[in-house]
């Protein structure tokens, strides 16, 4: 029998690892900066798209809520008329960058030293090139995958979504037929831990999104008088209690995963508490729980950050407006907190935000979205895994959830699991985590060619 790493590592031509390269670097190239408030045109990204899906065979639609915020959907059918479709997707529009702080033009694409570099290389035109590689490999070789596999590149991920993967969850749910699970953004990347290990973690979750908007009203008047109703005396009290809240840990079946993984690949006994214990949430809350994973954390060194993040809800002051003139106390003063919590504590969070905010401060969500909560003992996790462990035999793949959002959070509305899988094999001191959203933001050639060989692999046997 042939030896199945040969064959895999051969499914992959020349041409595949060219052109992925070559299509991050043009998708850079087109500015689709979301500033927000519809402030974006994905519209020249999804036409680019598009034409390759079209050049592989595929019939690309594409979908619009409102013009310019184009969104592309196409079907490759698979051999399995009976097994569940997939849906693959990955958003075209990115966050802004100021140029005068980047060592190159963010919109350059420019490839210099076997790096591609630009506002996008990871987040996420990386992942829309190599799903084009993909699919125009196979075109060229004649591969069907085994599932149905509905491709999807969104616009609005980096803002609302109400013009992306909303609204086509809303309006447009016949395209996703059949699909069960979803991958896109982010998740098997190197990360390196400083002692040598390579860690490959897969996202099987994410916080909910709780954007909040605080509005203190008091009594407008003279800045020399007394005033024991200033809108800003309010609001600020509230703001200084949100941001010095401590919240307790609460342990989500991924992140229990993730940490006693990580415990047992570094040698600790994880002492996590009895899941099946008191908390509806694993068993662990308050200060003593607090205590026990902070003491673990220290333990894991850097991958550490893999989970701090995720053990806890959390609010962070980020905006604040009040006034017009230095001399008038306003009667009305706002405030923005980007909060998170996660699967089963949203009722928790809202109850926390009644009370730091007070009985003078209203709160109300700008936006919202659910939290996700993935299988590990699912099919799809384990084909996942294996697919990384082909290509990167020294990785240690663990689960993790992510701290933000994505895409996935909208097509749970059509019942469609997530999954973050976007691989990368990214050299000693390349923090990935760090240029998503970040200055000089870049991605290296090889990282991409290992990607379109472990999304293959991946994609072949789901």
């Amino acid at each position: 029998m042939a030896d199945m790493s040969v064959i895999e590592q051969a499914a992959v031509d020349e041409e595949a690892l060219d052109e992925v390269v070559r299509f991050t670097s043009d998708l850079i190239r087109i500015d689709t900066t979301n500033r927000g408030g519809g402030d974006c045109q994905e519209r020249p990204a999804a036409e680019y798209a598009a034409a390759r899906l079209a050049e592989a065979g595929l019939q690309p639609t594409l979908l619009e809520r409102t013009k310019g915020r184009t969104n592309v959907v196409a079907r490759l059918e698979g051999t399995d008329p009976s097994a569940d479709a997939l849906l693959v997707h990955g958003h075209l529009d990115v966050v802004p960058a100021q140029a005068e702080d980047w060592s190159v033009d963010p919109f350059s694409g420019e490839v210099r030293d076997g790096i591609v570099w630009g506002r996008g290389a990871v987040d996420m035109k990386n992942m829309d090139a190599m799903i084009l590689a993909v699919v125009r490999q196979w075109a060229r070789s004649g591969v069907r995958p085994r599932r149905d596999l509905v491709i999807a590149f969104t616009a609005d991920e980096e803002a609302s979504a109400e013009d992306g993967s909303g609204f086509l969850a809303d309006r447009h749910a016949g395209l996703f037929e059949g699909c069960t699970e979803g991958i896109s953004e982010s998740g098997a990347f190197t990360f390196h831990d400083g002692g040598g290990r390579e860690l490959y973690p897969i996202a099987a979750g994410e916080r909910g999104t709780g954007w909040l908007k605080l509005t203190a009203r008091g009594r407008a008047g003279h800045g020399s008088k007394v005033n024991r109703s200033n809108a800003v005396t309010r609001l600020a009290a509230a703001v200084a209690r949100i941001g010095a809240h401590r919240w307790p840990v609460r342990l989500t079946p991924t992140v229990r995963a993730a940490l006693t993984e990580l415990a047992l690949l570094y040698g600790i006994e994880p002492d996590l508490g009895d899941p099946d214990g008191p908390s509806e949430l694993g068993g662990l809350g308050g200060l003593g729980a607090l205590d026990a994973v902070d003491a673990l954390m220290a333990k894991l060194g850097p991958a550490a950050s893999l989970v701090e993040a995720t053990v806890r809800n959390s609010a962070n002051p980020t905006m604040l407006d009040a006034g017009y003139k230095v001399n008038v106390i306003p009667g009305e003063a706002v405030a923005h907190i980007d909060g998170r919590f996660l699967a089963g504590a949203e009722d928790e969070f809202r109850a926390t935000l009644d009370e730091l905010t007070g009985p003078d401060v209203e709160w109300e969500f700008a936006h919202r979205e659910v939290a996700l909560q993935a299988p590990l003992d699912s099919t799809t996790y384990a084909r996942m895994r294996a697919a990384v462990e082909e290509f990167a035999p020294e990785g240690n793949v663990v689960p993790y959830c992510m701290s933000g959002g994505t895409d996935a959070k909208q097509f749970s509305r059509l019942g469609i699991t997530g999954y973050g899988f976007s691989p990368l094999k990214l050299p000693p001191g390349f923090d990935y985590q760090a240029l998503f959203h970040g200055v000089d933001e870049r991605v290296p050639v090889e990282a991409l060619h290992f990607g379109v060989r472990v999304l293959d692999r991946f994609l072949r046997t789901a």
